[in-house]
Formats: structure tokens, sequence, C-alpha cells
């Protein structure tokens, strides 16, 4: 298989200079744009002309340059012929769905997604639009086979699924979608550059890139990649959810983002090594601790071929402490006494950030549902940060494992 270089990709992409040759885009805060003759602007609304055919501009809402050249940006990354940011990863995906399904049709979903998605999936979709959603394992190929229906538009997974961890096998989850006339959209928030979806057959990717493609946990926004069509049709003046529905991204953020996809591969490596690091170390002491990078994970020979080498197995983790209250405990010691990390959700920040998944990220997820996902009381997400000297995290976290009686002095790590 064939692999996409998308640090080259995206180094590609930066040989273009701000509008005054500065060597970072320029940022445009305009809210609309003029033309020069009077016969331009019916062309623009029609959708004749653009920012790719013509170089024009009509209204903030529709394409802002400043946005666009990041939409293209994260789009090199995925490997995607384009892409469009938005105001939040939960605009990305609504607005994703919303395009491909109309009323009466179906989506096929996994089971483990972020709360936020299995709201909208479960519960606003059908009472505000009537497109329905069945959530099965994506682990079994069979089961999301015997999901999909004639009215099936869309197969969605993450390609790491929150917080459980679970690999999604994209290559042959395409076949399934591709198969029946659906198409796979891919969440790829917790893996950029470590998998590149669209690579492996995917159609749409989204992003949260409040997430590790910005970093530092200050900007709320998000990303679609795909065709050139799709960008398209999301932009359309008349059908176009993206603007329509009007999720816009201001280009001040737009600017911010694309500062810091430059040291985007060296935060990922970083996370990753650490995240291995500390996984290795749990495991060795007998705790239950998930990690894909570790040869016990289930999925950890599926990703080690899906994966780009370069970028580790992802700067995140899962530990569970067996009951809410235990995991409310490990989490305030290691916040309040020790200093390590920081109870919050989200992730890919440069500090450690902690949250007991089923009581927070997770919780928009009835009981039954929690249970089907392998989302427990007590599993304690953590995505690794890259502070301090690991040696030191390390043994701010054996305290806490001590104190709390989950390993002994003893013990050898």
């Amino acid at each position: 298989m064939s692999r996409l270089d998308p640090i080259q990709s995206f180094a590609n992409l930066r040989h273009e200079f701000g509008e005054h040759g500065g060597v970072n885009m320029s940022v445009e805060a305009s809210t609309t744009f003029t033309v020069i003759d009077p016969t331009t602007m019916p062309e623009i609304f029609q959708g004749h002309l653009g920012p790719d055919v013509g170089g024009c501009y009509l209204y903030g809402r529709h394409f802002n340059p400043t946005v666009y050249v990041l939409g293209r940006q994260i789009a090199a990354y995925e490997g995607a012929q384009a892409g469009y940011c938005t105001s939040s990863g939960m605009a990305a995906i609504a607005a994703t769905i919303m395009q491909l399904c109309d009323t009466g049709e179906h989506v096929v979903a996994s089971r483990t997604v972020y709360g936020g998605t299995f709201a909208f999936l479960h519960d606003y979709l059908p009472a505000k639009a009537g497109v329905t959603t069945t959530f099965v394992d994506v682990s079994d190929l069979a089961a999301v086979e015997r999901a999909i229906t004639p009215r099936t538009k869309v197969l969605y997974c993450e390609s790491v699924s929150n917080p459980t961890l679970r690999i999604a096998d994209i290559p042959r989850l395409a076949g399934i979608a591709h198969r029946h006339g659906a198409m796979l959209v891919v969440d790829n928030t917790f893996t950029p550059l470590i998998v590149a979806p669209i690579q492996l057959g995917a159609d749409v990717v989204v992003h949260s890139l409040t997430k590790f493609m910005n970093g530092a946990s200050d900007h709320i926004a998000g990303a679609v990649c795909g065709t050139t069509e799709f960008i398209m049709q999301l932009m359309d003046l008349h059908t176009g959810s993206l603007m329509l529905l009007g999720p816009t991204m201001d280009p001040q953020v737009a600017f911010d983002i694309s500062l810091r996809l430059p040291h985007l591969g060296l935060r990922m490596v970083e996370h990753s090594r650490r995240a291995h690091a500390i996984a290795t170390r749990l495991d060795e002491l007998g705790l239950p601790v998930t990690y894909p990078g570790l040869a016990n994970h289930p999925d950890h020979a599926l990703l080690k071929g899906l994966a780009n080498p370069d970028f580790g197995y992802g700067g995140i983790l899962a530990l569970d402490l067996g009951s809410r209250e235990r995991a409310f405990e490990f989490m305030s010691l290691l916040q309040n006494e020790h200093q390590f990390g920081l109870m919050a959700v989200s992730l890919g920040y440069s500090e450690t950030l902690m949250s007991c998944s089923a009581s927070s990220t997770s919780s928009e997820m009835p009981a039954e549902e929690l249970e089907k996902a392998g989302i427990r009381p007590g599993l304690v997400r953590l995505s690794i940060g890259y502070t301090g000297a690991l040696e030191q995290r390390w043994l701010q976290l054996r305290s806490v494992l001590e104190r709390m009686g989950l390993v002994s002095r003893a013990d050898p790590g």
C-alpha cells in the first residue's frame, strides 16, 4: 500500500506566501468582498466562480481566504483533494451527515463514539430531520454489513474509538460501505498524521481541530476533508449545510491554527512516545491499561498495518479504576496533590488531561448503551501531555498508584 507523506504534502503547500510576501499567510478579516465588474457577482452566486475558479470571494460565511488556506493545509495532511474549516468539530460532523442524508435515510455508526456525536445521531437527527441511525460494533464487520439497509447513506466511525481506543479497520469498512452505495465518514481527531483515512478508502474525514491539530486548548474549531465536489456541495448557496447552517470559522482562529500546524508532527511524536512509555509501565505492573501501542491490545496489529510508522500509536491511553469513586479519587490525587495533569475534558493539550468518560464526555449515552460500548464507570481517559520530564511524571503517577493500593513499593517499575 503506497503511503502519503503528510509532512511533505504540507511542506509543499506551505510554499505559498502571504499577501505581501510574508512567510505566513495573511489574515483576511473582511466579512464581504468586492468585485470589479458587476457581472462577476451573479457568476459567483451561480457557482461558476469561486476561490478555485477566478479567485473570487463573496461573503465570509461562504468562503474566507484565510479559512480557505487552512482547509487546504488540513487536506494536505489528510491526502484529500480539498477541505474547509468550521467553528467546531461538532459543526463539521453535523454538516457532513446532514449533507449526505435526506429525510427518511439511514446511518450505520460505531457504537462507541464521542458522546456529542452519539446524541446528534441518536436523538437530534431522528427528531429534527427524520434520519435514523443503527449503532453497531464496527469491529464486527458482519454486524456492520447486516445493519446496512437500502436507505443507508453513511457508515460512520472514529479511527480510534472514544474512549475505548478500539481501531477501525478502515479499508474493510470502506469496502462494505461502497458495496452498498454508502459513504464512509471517519472522525480522525485522535490520530492526525498517524492514520490517513482517505488514503485507506474513506470518503470524508472530519476533525475537531480543537484537539491535537491546534494543540493549545484555546480555540474551538473543526474541519471537513474530502473531494473538491463534496466541499463545494457543503458550500452551495442553495443546499450547502456549511453555507446555510452557518458554522463559520473566524479568520483569526484559522491563522492561529495555521501557525501551529508545522509542529504538529513533533507534538504527535512526543505525545505518542510518552503515552507508550507510561502505558508499558502500567501494563508491566499488571494494571488494566488500554493503549493500542501495546502488543496485547486486540487491534495492535491492525493499527500497525494502517498507521504511518513515524508518529507512534497516539497520545491517549485509558485506565480502568473499577468504579466511578475510585476514578474520581485517582484523578483528584493526581491533579490536586501531585500536579500531574488536569481534570478536564478534551485532549491533545501540552498538559495531561484526565476525565472519567462515563461521567463526562460519554454521559449523553444511556446506561445500557455505555455497557454495550464497553465504557465502564471507572474508565479514566488520559490524554498524555509533554510538559515536565517523563521520569518525573511517572514518579508522580506511581506515587498515586501506591497510595491507592494498586501497586506496592516492592513492585518493579
